[in-house]
């Protein structure tokens, strides 16, 4: 059974090595869930956990009260929850005070790689994959109260789980895996920024000139936390609220089909789409469903004040930070269907030649970017800025390119605030923030900058559709670990996945690989090479065995206890633990 694999959790587990053991409080409440995960127990305490080393103190990642310890970055204060005297089930001042963690996940789904997608989907397809945009908001909202819940019950968000969890070679091999889709995440958000600082500029800011421009602004908006946490959340609320202003004016300017739009939001079907439309329906679902974002959710919400040795409370933060998620994703959602929208009722259809004779009247000096020919325009975020400035003037121009600032800047932070995460809870490493941003910003920028300097707009813009891919291929290395030990009772308790969690979380995220991974089949089969196709199927084997690894891992924790090889083994008690680590939650 899955409680023996993670045996590690139990107070007298057999040690894992001669100085190395976990501890935990005695259990104090049973197990029993409903089959939606809910919670039935009517005990008034959460057992606690943490790793520790033998012969060290061994404090609990949940002491009493709720005076836990948390990382530097992000977590130098924390939020208090006001009490309420009255019996209301539902409080705005409570929901205020949970505000800010999923406004902050939420941005993820409108940095530039998003918007370039939406655009894509709305000159492609119309409005007819609104609903796949829709679904794939909606899985990634399922998606994230798994994150969330895995931070509040525990009080150590994913990277820091996986790094008590997982052995050594394969714990190495995740974190390596992440920081890949973070960099590759940045680089996107480098783009943007580069293209609205020369589409602002009217040029004047060369590509190269706007890739440099975002190494020094984002080392100036990432010390704003040094004002405090709230004053950071309010900022990154600016940057969203800027977003929908500037999307919004591009909606109204445009003035969609109202029942278009209904029909194509609400109505699964497609029709009259071929495999254009297909794979753009595919990109929407890769675009929106980001790995490093599962990581970062479950480290935002532990900025909270929460006793965790109280069921109630938990419970009660559980509830606040899933309704907050909710707005922020209706929020995102709804800037996205602005973006949809204005592309499917201006430019679904329309020509290469349309578009050029359109610019050259209106004095456009971005005309070479059209060929005299016939064939269907294809957009990416540079592209939709002018073909909007022709149209409907310059304002329109300027006011998408600030929006596509305002995204690529948004995304930047948050993103570096992953990595920080992710790589002090993977290695227990604790890097400044001024190091890690040098570093990952360093590496994104490089190759960036390069393609900025030799290569025009449309190679950069370009580089998009293999960023796309590497995330996509990152997906699984983010979705698997999040539904195997949320569905840990040793780890959740009472708060563990039940039944229909289990069920429908498998299914969900076996879908969204699946997707994805026809998203990577379709980009390789498409380099025409046979060089790269032997390397792509080299590589393929291996990603796939790790994959394969890690499913059967979540397997054995959704309780498929015929996959437990070491069942007849009494004394290898463990699949997962190779050694713990002195860990610093």
């Amino acid at each position: 059974m899955p409680s023996k694999i993670f045996s590690f959790f139990l107070r007298d587990s057999t040690p894992l090595s001669e100085d190395i053991h976990i501890s935990s409080l005695p259990p104090s409440m049973t197990t029993d869930q409903d089959p939606g995960g809910g919670d039935t127990s009517q005990g008034t305490s959460v057992v606690q956990t943490t790793c520790t080393r033998r012969g060290t103190p061994s404090p609990s990642v949940f002491p009493e009260g709720h005076n836990d310890t948390v990382s530097s970055t992000y977590f130098d204060q924390k939020v208090t929850i006001p009490e309420e005297t009255s019996q209301m089930s539902f409080s705005f001042r409570k929901l205020w005070a949970y505000t800010g963690p999923g406004f902050l996940m939420s941005i993820a789904y409108l940095d530039p790689g998003n918007i370039e997608s939406d655009l894509q989907s709305g000159a492609k397809a119309g409005f007819k994959l609104l609903w796949v945009l829709l679904g794939a908001t909606l899985i990634g909202l399922l998606l994230q109260r798994l994150a969330a819940r895995l931070g509040v019950v525990t009080g150590m968000h994913l990277a820091e789980v996986c790094h008590c969890q997982y052995r050594t070679v394969p714990r190495i091999i995740l974190w390596l895996m992440v920081e890949l889709a973070i960099i590759g995440s940045d680089m996107q958000e480098v783009i943007g920024c580069a293209i609205a600082f020369n589409l602002l500029s009217s040029g004047r800011i060369p590509l190269w000139g706007g890739v440099l421009i975002t190494i020094i602004d984002t080392f100036v908006f990432l010390f704003l936390d040094k004002y405090g946490l709230r004053k950071l959340e309010a900022f990154f609320g600016l940057l969203i609220t800027i977003m929908a202003i500037t999307f919004g004016y591009e909606y109204v300017t445009v003035a969609p089909d109202q029942g278009q739009l209904l029909r194509g939001m609400f109505v699964p079907y497609c029709e009259g789409c071929g495999a254009a439309q297909l794979q753009q329906a595919v990109g929407i679902v890769g675009a929106v469903i980001m790995p490093h974002n599962i990581y970062l959710h479950s480290a935002l919400v532990k900025s909270r004040q929460i006793d965790r040795s109280s069921k109630k409370e938990v419970k009660e933060a559980n509830k606040y930070f899933f309704i907050e998620s909710s707005i922020a994703l209706f929020i995102s959602f709804l800037i996205n269907v602005f973006v949809v929208a204005v592309f499917a009722e201006a430019f679904y259809g329309r020509t290469n030649i349309e578009v050029y004779n359109e610019c050259n009247a209106t004095g456009s000096p971005h005309v070479d970017l059209f060929p005299l020919d016939n064939s269907t325009l294809q957009v990416d975020i540079y592209k939709g800025g002018v073909v909007l400035g022709c149209f409907f003037g310059p304002a329109a121009l300027y006011i998408w390119a600030v929006g596509i600032l305002a995204a690529g800047q948004s995304s930047t932070m948050t993103g570096t605030y992953s990595g920080q995460f992710v790589m002090e809870g993977f290695l227990n490493l604790h890097w400044s923030r001024f190091t890690r941003v040098l570093l990952t910003r360093s590496i994104a920028i490089t190759p960036t900058l390069l393609v900025a300097i030799f290569q025009d707009v449309q190679h950069l813009t370009g580089m998009n559709d293999f960023l796309n891919v590497l995330q996509s291929m990152q997906l699984p290395f983010a979705l698997i670990p999040i539904l195997t030990f949320t569905s840990l009772a040793s780890l959740m308790h009472d708060f563990a996945n039940g039944l229909v969690w289990k069920i429908g979380g498998g299914v969900l995220i076996l879908l969204v690989c699946a997707i994805n991974m026809y998203f990577v089949v379709v980009y390789v089969t498409k380099l025409q090479s046979i060089w790269l196709y032997v390397l792509a199927a080299i590589l393929s084997l291996a990603y796939l065995g790790f994959v394969g690894y890690l499913a059967w891992l979540c397997l054995i924790a959704l309780g498929v206890s015929c996959l437990d090889l070491t069942t007849s083994r009494r004394n290898d008690t463990t699949v997962l633990i190779e050694e713990l680590p002195e860990f610093d939650s």
